[in-house]
């Protein structure tokens, strides 16, 4: 009888494993049977976003306006004939300085002194005819219209007699007011008819300096700021604004400004070119880079800092003043937590991690130091 051969041991290994990995495969499968998907997990919260801060206060300062102008006489008379007549004296030169009521043209009287006598003893006359009229008239023996008549003549006598006398005096040409006769253009002898200009009398021991504002600048200037005048010499003289006009001119929008200075040693400066600097009102501004400032969608200006919850805020502000190191800004808090570096990678509303200069965390400033 012949005896059964078995299969080699390893593929009853194998049959063996087979049928292990299939029941663990068939019971691993029941027990993760779950009635309801498993939870997923949270995901984890990215970092917030560091940017760079400084705490800025606030701090006095004065701005400065600056205005391209041109300088003028403090007083300026065209001389021009108030009389006609002959030139009959010049007692000075052009170019020579004067004082008040000093004589600097007399015309040639002619008959005027002649005539003006004459006029004194009409006058007289008219006067004496009206006394006695009046005792007449008390008396009813002259009519009242009669009487009139000889009123209005007494009046037509005085009244020639001041035109006379006028016309005397403006033969003689008197400086109303301390200065330098800047020009003179007749000689003795030429004939002057009236209102012909004959000569210009400057009053430079002051200046005034005159510049257009624009709207803008113009609202915050007022009579009696400080101001400096700078000259192309690069010297200065000190004065203060004296006029702001109250309106633009229609074509260029802007306001005049004037500003009177001393001029001391009587440079020759009226018509010359000038640099306004006028001294504003003091206020209190945050110094800031030029850099931190950027535009909103409405074209204002704004600068990002962070609230007390360290959350990007955007405020707009006004520029005060500037150059090329440094922007002044009104409208910020003070202090303020100024975001320095990284605010064009931070939206508005954004909670950022904090940092100073030196990697350290800035404390919250608080509001109530800034103003004490």
């Amino acid at each position: 009888m012949s005896r059964r051969r078995l299969p080699p041991f390893p593929a009853l290994l194998a049959i063996g494993l087979v049928i292990a990995l299939l029941a663990w495969l068939l019971l691993g499968d029941i027990q993760g049977f779950r009635d309801a998907p498993p939870q997923a997990r949270p995901a984890a919260e990215p970092d917030a976003p560091r940017v760079e801060v400084e705490i800025r206060a606030a701090e006095p300062h004065a701005p400065t306006l600056v205005l391209q102008g041109q300088l003028e006489a403090y007083r300026e008379l065209e001389l021009r004939a108030r009389q006609s007549g002959r030139v009959a004296a010049l007692p000075l030169a052009a170019g020579s300085r004067v004082e008040a009521g000093e004589l600097l043209l007399a015309l040639a009287q002619e008959e005027l002194p002649a005539r003006l006598a004459q006029a004194e003893d009409d006058l007289a006359l008219a006067r004496a005819e009206l006394a006695g009229a009046e005792s007449l008239l008390s008396r009813k023996l002259i009519s009242r219209p009669d009487y009139l008549r000889l009123q209005a003549q007494a009046s037509r006598a005085a009244a020639e007699l001041a035109t006379l006398q006028r016309q005397l005096d403006d033969t003689r040409l008197a400086a109303p007011f301390p200065g330098t006769l800047d020009r003179l253009e007749v000689e003795t002898g030429d004939l002057v008819q009236v209102g012909e200009s004959w000569g210009r009398l400057v009053d430079d021991s002051r200046l005034t300096a005159v510049a257009w504002a624009p709207q803008r600048d113009a609202l915050v200037l007022g009579e009696g700021l400080p101001a400096e005048l700078r000259l192309l010499d690069g010297s200065r003289l000190s004065g203060e604004v004296s006029l702001v006009a109250r309106q633009a001119e229609e074509a260029t929008r802007s306001f005049r400004v004037e500003v009177n200075a001393d001029n001391p040693e009587g440079r020759r400066l009226a018509g010359a070119s000038a640099t306004l600097i006028i001294t504003l009102p003091e206020r209190r501004v945050q110094r800031l880079s030029p850099a931190l400032l950027a535009l909103d969608p409405d074209g204002e200006l704004v600068v990002k800092h962070l609230d007390a919850a360290d959350r990007v805020v955007q405020t707009p502000v006004t520029l005060v003043d500037a150059d090329l190191e440094t922007a002044r800004v009104t409208g910020l808090p003070d202090p303020v937590r100024l975001i320095t570096l990284g605010a064009g990678m931070v939206a508005v509303g954004e909670r950022v991690t904090p940092v100073v200069a030196d990697g350290s965390a800035p404390t919250v400033p608080d509001a109530d130091a800034g103003s004490r």
